[in-house]
């Protein structure tokens, strides 16, 4: 969603819905899900609870479609790289790298709305944690693809390998832990991703590709 600097005037000339989106992002963000209530969302959107209600039946509904959006934006971000880079899914991969790291410092107070969702969301039920399930699913399932159009002899383990490096870069930027985590980050990816291109077998066309 676009930035908050210069939210008073931005935000005046949204339609309600978006304004209630808009608050709800800023607050679920800084403060967690389960300690933000309706009442905090109407003020800082400058609307009513009964306002709320009419566009998200339950703040659970509220909270599924803020997640929502974060999930289009990252399943845009496999969208741009793949149309960047056509036919080279190497350099796909990268891209996503690219991105991620690009985007580490803006989660250095409050750290990835995913992981902070998924620990106040213990009930596998709830329709935002399912939200995040079926995203990351879906992620999975499109890193995989590159990974097999690249050629790697066992794409699983490389995409499997790639995720816990682009997530666990979120988590020690959030905590502190690593600095120059993007950079790290991305030297990372490249080791992963030569690694299985070199032990691709080399009769293999695609073992070639980006």
């Amino acid at each position: 969603m676009t930035s908050t600097a210069r939210r008073p005037g931005r935000v005046a000339k949204l339609p309600p819905r978006e304004r209630i989106l808009d608050a709800a992002e800023e607050l679920f963000q800084s403060q967690g899900i389960a300690r933000v209530g309706v009442q905090a969302i109407a003020e800082r959107a400058e609307t009513t609870k009964m306002a709320i209600y009419r566009h998200f039946e339950t703040k659970d509904a509220l909270v599924a479609e803020w997640l929502r959006i974060l999930a289009a934006d990252y399943q845009a971000a496999f969208d741009r790289v793949e149309a960047e880079h056509p036919g080279r899914p190497r350099e796909q991969i990268l891209g996503l790298a690219r991105f991620i790291a690009e985007g580490l410092p803006t989660l250095s107070y409050r750290g990835c709305p995913f992981v902070n969702s998924l620990a106040e969301l213990p009930d596998r039920s709830h329709p935002a944690r399912q939200v995040i399930e079926e995203h990351k699913a879906r992620q999975t399932r499109r890193l995989v693809g590159m990974c097999a159009g690249a050629g790697f002899p066992d794409p699983e383990q490389a995409a499997a390998e790639i995720t816990f490096v682009l997530e666990g870069a979120q988590v020690s930027t959030q905590n502190g832990s690593i600095d120059r985590a993007g950079e790290r980050l991305l030297r990372i990816v490249e080791g992963i991703v030569d690694r299985a291109r070199d032990s691709a077998p080399s009769a293999c066309p695609a073992s070639r590709t980006g």
